[in-house]
C-alpha cells in the first residue's frame, strides 16, 4: 500500500495538512492548480490577518516555505487532478501535466470563491469607479495610499456595507460568510491608520464578530478608531451630479430613509462555493451540499471525511472559514489521513 498521501490545494488548509503529514514522516504530493502556493490570501493580496494583525504575505509565506523547504513534500503547481480511480489505501490519481501517482489517501482543501458583486448591481460596482470590493480596498491598504480610484484624492468618507452575496435569498446566498464582520471592522481600522483624516462607515444588518473577535475588533473600531455603525437596509449606490457617491436606503433603527454621500464604497462581499467544485465532484466522485459547497460524510466519528471513503475535506471547501480554523482543519485532516492509513496496513498485515 502507498505511503503517501495527496493534497489538493495549496491555501492555509493545503499548506497546514501538507505540513502536518510531511512532519510525520509520510510523503506528500500538493498539487495546486495556480502558479503560486499561499491561496486567497496570497492570489487576493490580503493585508493583515485577523486575529493576528500579521501582514497576510509574511504568514502565509512562512506556511509556503515549511512546505518547499520540507523534502518530503513533491509539489506540482499549475496543474490539476484530472482523474481518481481505486479505494482508499489505494488510489491511483492523474494530474493534467500527465504524470500518475498511487496515493493512500486524498485531501481536499480546495477553498471557495469570492461572491462577484456584479450580482448585486444596484449597489454600484461595476458601474462606479469608486465602489469597491473588501479585496480590493485591501490591496489598497497594502499599498500603503488610501485614495478614490476615479481622481486619485484623500477621501473624506467610507462606506462599507456588510452582506454583499451573504445573507440574501434574492440572490440565492442564503449562508452568513462567517468572517465579514469580523474582516470589515479590522478594514476600517487600517483605513483610518493610513488616513486618519477619512471618516469609515459600516452599515449593517447585525454585527456578528463571533468569540473574542467581539472587543478586539467591533467594540475597538468604535472606540479607538471612531468608526461609525449604521443599522440600516441599503437599496442602492448612486452618483450625485458632484461625483461622490450616494449611499441611500433606510436607517432601520429610527425608520427613516437616509441617503449619505460617500467618496468610496467598499462592499463586504462574501464566500461562495469554489466555482470549480461541480468539476471536483465528479472527478473525485464525492457529493456536495445543497449551496454548493462540499458536502461531509459522518459527522462525528469520521470527521472531515467526504462523501467518498479515503477523502477528506476540511476549510472553506466546506463552508465559510475563518483562515485560523482552516489551518486547523488542515492539520486535522493530516492526522486522519495517516491514522487511517496506518489502519490500513495493520488490517492488511
Amino acid at each position: 500500500m502507498s505511503d503517501t498521501v495527496l493534497v489538493v490545494g495549496a491555501g492555509p488548509t493545503g499548506l497546514s495538512a501538507a505540513a502536518g503529514v510531511a512532519s510525520i514522516g509520510k510523503k506528500v504530493i500538493l498539487v495546486e492548480k495556480e502558479a503560486v502556493l499561499g491561496g486567497a490570501p496570497i492570489l487576493s493580496g490580503y493585508a493583515k490577518l485577523v486575529p493576528s494583525g500579521e501582514w497576510a504575505k509574511d504568514a502565509i509565506g512562512r506556511m509556503v516555505k515549511r512546505v518547499e523547504d520540507n523534502a518530503n513534500v513533491t509539489i506540482h503547481k499549475s496543474t490539476k487532478v484530472v482523474k481518481v480511480e481505486g479505494e482508499a489505501g489505494n488510489f491511483t490519481v492523474t494530474l493534467s501535466n500527465g504524470q500518475t501517482a498511487n496515493v493512500a489517501s486524498i485531501i481536499l482543501g480546495t477553498g471557495f470563491t469570492h461572491f462577484d458583486s456584479i450580482n448585486k448591481p444596484e449597489w454600484g460596482f461595476g458601474t462606479h469607479e469608486d465602489v469597491l470590493t473588501t479585496t480590493q480596498m485591501e490591496q489598497m491598504v497594502s499599498s500603503g495610499k488610501i485614495a478614490c480610484p476615479s481622481n486619485g484624492r484623500v477621501p473624506e468618507r467610507v462606506a462599507i456595507l456588510l452582506c454583499v452575496g451573504s445573507r440574501d435569498r434574492q440572490i440565492g446566498r442564503e449562508w452568513c460568510s462567517k468572517i465579514c464582520c469580523t474582516v470589515s471592522t479590522n478594514l476600517a481600522m487600517e483605513i483610518k491608520e493610513i488616513s486618519p483624516t477619512t471618516e469609515v462607515f459600516i452599515y449593517y444588518m447585525d454585527i456578528r464578530t463571533f468569540g473574542l473577535y467581539e472587543d478586539k475588533f467591533y467594540w475597538k473600531s468604535q472606540e479607538e478608531f471612531k468608526t461609525k455603525f449604521v443599522k440600516a437596509r441599503i437599496a442602492e449606490v448612486t452618483k450625485s451630479a458632484d461625483g461622490r457617491l450616494l449611499v441611500k436606503g433606510e436607517d432601520t433603527l429610527v425608520k427613516r430613509p437616509i441617503v449619505i454621500p460617500m467618496d468610496i464604497v467598499v462592499h463586504a462581499i462574501g464566500m461562495d462555493p469554489s466555482e470549480e467544485n461541480p468539476e471536483l465532484s465528479k472527478i473525485f466522485g464525492i457529493g456536495l451540499e445543497k449551496h454548493g459547497f462540499v458536502d461531509k460524510g459522518e459527522q462525528y466519528t469520521s470527521t472531515f471525511s467526504s462523501t467518498r471513503r479515503g477523502i477528506y475535506v476540511g476549510g472553506a471547501a466546506l463552508g465559510p472559514e475563518d483562515i485560523d480554523t482552516s489551518i486547523s482543519h488542515g492539520l486535522a485532516m493530516a492526522m486522519r489521513a495517516v491514522g487511517d492509513m496506518n489502519a490500513l496496513v495493520q488490517k492488511a498485515a
